[in-house]
């Protein structure tokens, strides 16, 4: 039976989507745009979005690092990194009086995509940082010295809005909220913009939201439909024209340890990615 005969599935006509160009070659690197991947609620999307974004990103001539900063390491795993057999991660440099980013940023299978790898350690930190002074600039400390070898540096979080997550914000730019288009997912995205807010107002002036990421988008259901039109209807402009539909091909790219540009290069979720480069460097989030 096709999907489109199964009970409360439609056809309809997909929407009139922008065309975004091609970017523009780099004459060089840097300094980078700091992003932070943001929400909360678990299973949105985050870390596929983080790897794939950065893939497409360089597929485009930029040079990206993926700071994972969470301590389940989906990211690190995701690129193919083992983060419980290294000797140091991001953990380490969080809480180390003089931190050193370089020995610590691993090479990926692609050329151009770097990773600063995280473990189940980085669990501790922020009962570590707790005490620390200046605890929510902790990780924009660790990135200063090498902010000029990168074009983007997009960093991971954890689903919370704890101190891990506080840090991320107050070292970023922007910030991108992937969320699935469920009713349900919709409830915590004003607590999440409210603390950009807060951070925005004290403790990071330059911080922005640069958009909202559709991901999981089933666009045969009314549901997925009702809930992106909810989504436009709240936020204009912030919702990204590019929508991520839901694919079987992102955990399987997650099993290959593999961006999914090169595990299903012509595969709809790659050029959906693709697409999102463009977009955002379009907007003006990424050089």
């Amino acid at each position: 039976m096709s999907d489109s005969k199964q009970p409360g599935l439609i056809d309809l006509p997909a929407p009139e989507q922008k065309e975004f160009p091609v970017p523009a070659p780099l004459e060089s690197h840097g300094p980078a745009r700091i992003i932070s991947m943001c929400n909360q609620k678990g299973g949105v999307g985050k870390t596929t979005t983080t790897i794939s974004l950065g893939a497409s990103l360089v597929e485009y001539g930029r040079k990206v690092l993926i700071v994972d900063f969470d301590p389940q390491g989906a990211a690190s795993a995701g690129l193919g990194v083992n983060a419980n057999e290294l000797d140091t991660t991001i953990y380490d440099l969080l809480v180390a009086a003089r931190p050193d980013i370089l020995p610590v940023i691993q090479q990926t299978s692609m050329p151009g995509l770097d990773l600063v790898p995280a473990n189940i350690d980085l669990s501790a930190a922020e009962v570590q940082l707790v005490n620390e002074v200046a605890r929510e600039q902790a990780l924009a400390r660790v990135l200063r010295p090498i902010v000029d070898d990168y074009d983007a540096i997009i960093v991971d979080c954890q689903p919370s809005l704890g101190l891990l997550t506080v840090n991320a914000l107050t070292a970023s730019h922007g910030v991108i909220i992937p969320l699935e288009t469920e009713f349900f997912a919709l409830r915590g995205v004003a607590l999440l913009v409210e603390t950009v807010e807060r951070i925005k107002d004290r403790l990071n002036p330059r911080l922005d939201i640069d958009g909202i990421l559709a991901t999981m988008v089933d666009s045969r259901t009314l549901h997925s439909r009702e809930v992106l039109e909810r989504l436009d209807q709240a936020f204009g402009e912030r919702l990204f024209d590019t929508r991520i539909r839901r694919t079987v091909k992102f955990p399987d790219a997650s099993v290959a340890a593999e961006p999914i540009n090169t595990y299903a290069p012509t595969h709809v979720g790659a050029e959906a990615y693709r697409r999102l480069a463009r977009e955002i460097v379009a907007r003006g989030c990424v050089a």
